[in-house]
């Protein structure tokens, strides 16, 4: 197959537009979500509120934006990232500005585990989504500039969210948050554009020489409907809950890290402001992480990329289990964030190679809605662990198992046909 540059592209292709717009998105989501541990002293001093009746609001939103992943991946497949996304900033921005006002505990539940994890479910599917129908040959570069976004959040606004409740409290440092992440938010939606055809373009800015639409690898708009994948195809194959079983299992224990390994590092004799680096370690690393594993899976191959991201982070855990000073513990939690970020850009990048551009929306936030709601359950499981064994050392050796278990899922895996037996009969034709 020959490509050549198209001519609407021989400048600048618009796709890095997209990317750049998805980087601030899950920048600006990701970083305000991972503050929320930076405003839970200043709220349990001022309202007395405890912290385990504080981290279960917390628990509902993370349950409920993944569930309504499936939500706003349907609805970019239907009518584009621009509306979901700028819709999901209303919601965000409301939310979290709304916590400013809270006075009962059953405030945060609304505000923070309903109206803002409405919003914020508007994000990760709907950008990885659209980047995925913009890039086919670049798409793990382009997929982990976009998917660093999050990391560069988790580095950047929780310290601003600090500084900002040092000089104003922390309900104004809300209220700010929420104001500024609405604007950027939708100013960013008006950029995004669900596909390069609606604009008369190819994906990577390059069009296909010699070969007709209906030949093409990855469908296109003018493509039979019956050969092109969607989300009830695509449940049909066995790739797909394979797929499944890789991402819960190690989904489920992502976030264990972010909630106790400051505590479990302070219980190690680790100096409280020394344990808290031990998140941006974490950031800092899953910012190189999706930098390296995206374009690294371009030439290497998803699959094999996504073990090796995996089996660092059970190394990880088995080094969290093993700690018992700081000198296995940063470079463990390191080797975690480079992991976890890999994976978390690798996850889109496979989808659309397996199943295409056509329903991507609508795949990807099926896998997010069922895979990552898991992730609500780790750190609350690994919180009743510390407290019937006071420890987290089971808790992470079970986390290192199930990444391993992942690994284990990925050596069935293999590319589905482009018309696999019974899809085509089953179409109606």
């Amino acid at each position: 197959m020959r490509f050549g540059r198209s001519r609407e592209t021989s400048r600048f292709f618009y796709g890095w537009i997209i990317v750049a717009c998805s980087f601030v998105v899950l920048a600006v989501s990701y970083g305000i979500q991972f503050s929320y541990g930076v405003f839970m002293p200043a709220i349990s001093a001022e309202t007395g509120w405890g912290r385990t009746s504080l981290s279960l609001p917390y628990s509902l939103y993370v349950l409920i934006y993944s569930a309504l992943g499936f939500v706003t991946g349907i609805g970019t497949d239907r009518w584009g990232p621009r509306v979901v996304i700028g819709a999901g900033g209303v919601l965000l921005g409301t939310g979290i500005a709304l916590m400013s006002r809270a006075e009962a505990l059953w405030h945060l539940y609304l505000w923070l585990g309903c109206v803002a994890a409405m919003g914020m479910s508007a994000a990760f599917v709907p950008c990885n989504a659209t980047v995925v129908r913009w890039f086919i040959h670049s798409r793990g570069l382009a997929l982990g500039l976009s998917a660093s976004g999050a990391s560069f959040g988790n580095f950047a606004i929780p310290p601003l969210a600090a500084g900002l409740i040092g000089l104003y409290g922390w309900r104004d440092a809300y209220l700010l948050l929420g104001l500024g992440s609405a604007a950027t938010l939708i100013v960013c939606a008006l950029f995004m554009v669900r596909d390069p055809e609606a604009r008369g373009l190819y994906p990577d800015g390059i069009a296909p020489a010699d070969v007709s639409p209906a030949a093409r690898d990855e469908p296109g708009p003018a493509t039979d409907a019956r050969d092109a994948w969607t989300l009830a195809r695509a449940r049909r194959t066995l790739p797909f809950w394979l797929l499944m079983g890789v991402f819960t299992s190690t989904w489920l224990v992502i976030f264990l890290p972010m909630v106790h390994i400051v505590p479990f590092a302070v219980d190690l004799g680790v100096p409280r402001v020394q344990a808290a680096t031990l998140i941006s370690a974490i950031g800092l690393a899953g910012f190189a992480g999706r930098l390296i594993a995206g374009p690294l899976s371009d030439r290497c191959g998803r699959l094999v990329t996504l073990a090796g991201c995996l089996g660092a982070e059970a190394a990880a855990f088995g080094g969290f289990a093993s700690s018992t000073d700081s000198s296995v513990l940063f470079p463990s939690a390191v080797l975690f964030g480079f992991g976890y970020g890999g994976s978390t850009a690798l996850f889109p990048a496979i989808v659309g190679d397996f199943y295409g551009r056509l329903a991507v929306g609508a795949i990807v936030g099926f896998f997010f809605s069922l895979a990552g709601s898991a992730a609500a359950v780790g750190p609350l499981a690994a919180g009743y662990i510390y407290d019937a064994y006071g420890g987290y050392r089971l808790a992470f050796v079970m986390s290192a198992v199930l990444n391993l278990a992942g690994v284990a899922f990925l050596c069935f895996v293999k590319k589905p046909s482009a018309t696999p037996a019974g899809v085509r009969a089953s179409s109606g034709a």
